[in-house]
């Protein structure tokens, strides 16, 4: 979604991407430990913001990012990509069928998870983000490298909150803007 104004308290875009070229708006994603991608190309003067969980990751949030960028002027070779804290492999248990997911989308993909116990895996979604970034052509990309799982002192988790029973889980806004 193009942001082109500054948005009432009334209306709060539901959107997993914004992006805009307007100095003085900010631009904010909310995650728990699906991964926050903030893009810059500051010779366009555009910026951007994903919210990449498993399915939008999956579903190319990323790139749909990227294209929106691109219709109002920015070039992916400019682009700077950030991803922020997400859950980290040794965190993010999943069955065989959200393997075959990502398999059946490219087989490829199988190089993104960890044996676990029995039909289980380690998914990384932080590296699977970082991999469709540089592959869509991203000039550059960063990855925070932390675990919002674990660093329960610095982050908050969905997981963990769930994991744990408890009956609320609070989330990190990741902000850009010109």
């Amino acid at each position: 979604m193009t942001i082109t104004a500054p948005v009432d308290d009334t209306f709060r875009p539901r959107a997993d991407a914004l992006v805009t070229d307007r100095p003085g708006l900010a631009l904010g994603i909310l995650t728990a430990d699906c991964a926050p991608v903030l893009f810059a190309d500051s010779e366009a003067g555009i910026v951007g913001a994903a919210h990449a969980g498993w399915q939008g990751a999956l579903g190319g949030v990323t790139d749909a990012t990227l294209l929106a960028m691109e219709a109002i002027g920015a070039r992916r070779d400019r682009i700077v990509a950030a991803v922020g804290p997400c859950i980290a492999r040794a965190s993010y248990e999943v069955d065989t069928g959200f393997l075959r997911r990502f398999c059946e989308a490219d087989p490829e993909n199988e190089r993104f998870f960890a044996d676990a116990r029995s039909d289980h895996y380690q998914f990384d979604l932080e590296a699977y983000v970082v991999n469709r970034l540089a592959a869509a052509g991203v000039g550059r990309v960063e990855a925070l490298g932390r675990d919002t799982y674990t660093e329960d002192d610095a982050f908050f988790s969905y997981r963990r909150a769930t994991h744990r029973g408890e009956p609320t889980y609070g989330r990190q806004i990741s902000i850009i803007g010109l």
